[in-house]
């Protein structure tokens, strides 16, 4: 560098490269050099140059350049040497001092590669990598980009941390669709907690070492719910609406709060001599419809009286037999919608206590699945899920159109295909009159 330019400092001697003319030309030899890795090969342009543009242009490459030029190209290796004879220092050098040091876009696509792939592994790594609900997840957050915003906001670690969540979920140790019925190890407990619904911030807790971590709407939360919307078969987007992220966890064994997890039910009756099992008998005796909380079930176990009982999926069915049938209706537990922790804790004691169940939902894609979830985890016998009480159902009036990915019907195959070629719901209000009949006979 010249003796006369040394004594004036650096930030005088580069006050040019501030001008009108440098500005743009600058910016795109930094944005080329990022991309590629600092190589000084090949032309950068300027569309549309202004007069300090074709003139800082001309100065550069010693060539003359028209004023009616609509581009300007100018060689990096150029404009490289014509700051090493103005400055002393090359392009690299003068981008670092006038803006900052370059980044290395390849190193760090490389780098960012190499971090997705290494959270791929440690995440196929887990004993649910055999599961097809499992590879599916891992591969649509592969695909759409989430992994990749995880990685690069350095938040990978969230899915080894979303895997150990996966794996220690109460529900995962459930009979799965598709999949075998596993027997929990101590592995599997989490600490200070039995097999059987878990406080999602005792789940945090031991997941992350934070309570918080899976509360609506952080990352971790998202991941999970992801994963449990794939395992249960539904793989669009998990529900905005709370109750629908709370039934998602709920499904895997989860609960976000034991008093809000609930479970309606009539003539339910109970054995035991506890203060909720003197409630159920009273409720009973005359045939008031009753909500229980998980917290209470979990605090003072209930064995159900009733040793056949029906399920429904909506409140108006219970609230019909509640008022025409009083006390003498078969019992009946209404799930509202996807069965509940409480719902499934009430159930599945009533099972192991010799209690026999027929269970039913509406005739759209959700009620298959429910309905086939509860043949598989508690041996439930359909009630009147047959394709032929679909057909006849049908006939009786309008029907708003199939939505939602499909599902199967296992305990009636044909159920599933006379859906899929009516496109058509059928609630289970419609079926009504039956199915007051049904309850009335029992």
């Amino acid at each position: 560098m010249p003796a006369e330019r040394r004594e004036h400092g650096e930030h005088d001697e580069y006050d040019e490269l501030r001008g009108e003319g440098w500005t743009r030309l600058l910016a795109a030899a930094r944005r080329r050099l990022e991309r590629t890795g600092g190589v000084l090969d090949g032309d950068i342009g300027l569309a549309g140059p202004s007069e300090a543009e074709r003139r800082t242009v001309i100065g550069i490459t010693g060539r003359y350049r028209p004023e009616t030029a609509k581009r300007l190209a100018v060689p990096l290796r150029d404009l490289d040497g014509y700051l090493h004879d103005r400055y002393g220092t090359g392009l690299l050098t003068a981008l670092g001092r006038l803006h900052g040091p370059l980044r290395d876009r390849p190193a760090e696509r490389a780098g960012e590669d190499a971090r997705r792939e290494q959270a791929l592994k440690s995440a196929h790594s887990s004993r649910l990598a055999g599961q097809g609900w499992f590879a599916a997840w891992l591969e649509r957050i592969a695909a759409d980009g989430t992994l990749t915003r995880l990685v690069r906001r350095g938040d990978a670690p969230l899915l080894d941390a979303a895997v150990r969540v996966l794996e220690k979920l109460p529900g995962d140790r459930q009979r799965l669709p598709g999949g075998p019925e596993r027997t929990p190890g101590d592995r599997d407990r989490i600490p200070g907690h039995p097999v059987g619904a878990v406080p999602l911030p005792a789940l945090a807790e031991w997941a992350t070492g934070d309570t918080k971590a899976l509360v609506p709407g952080t990352p971790l939360e998202q991941l999970v719910l992801r994963a449990l919307a794939q395992r249960g078969g539904d793989s669009s987007a998990v529900p905005r609406e709370r109750a629908g992220r709370r039934a998602l966890w709920e499904s895997a064994g989860a609960v976000a709060d034991d008093l809000a997890s609930q479970v309606l039910v009539l003539n339910i009756g109970a054995e035991g001599d506890t203060v909720v099992c003197d409630w159920l008998r009273d409720a009973a005796d005359f045939g008031i419809p009753f909500r229980l909380t998980l917290h209470q079930l979990a605090t003072d176990p209930v064995v159900p009286a009733a040793r056949t009982i029906f399920v429904c999926e909506n409140p108006a069915v219970l609230r019909a037999a509640a008022g025409e049938l009083q006390d003498t209706g078969a019992a009946l537990v209404c799930t509202e919608g996807v069965p509940s922790a409480a719902c499934h804790k009430l159930l599945g004691d009533a099972v192991r206590a010799g209690a026999r169940l027929h269970w039913r939902a509406d005739f759209d894609w959700a009620g298959l699945r429910i309905t086939a979830g509860a043949v598989a985890r508690h041996g439930a016998r359909p009630w009147r899920m047959t394709a032929a009480d679909y057909t006849a159902a049908l006939s009786k009036g309008e029907s708003t159109p199939l939505a939602g990915p499909p599902a199967a019907s296992p305990w009636d195959p044909e159920l599933a295909r006379a859906m899929a070629e009516s496109g058509s719901t059928v609630m289970e209000e419609r079926l009504l009159p039956a199915l007051l009949s049904d309850l009335t006979r029992t």
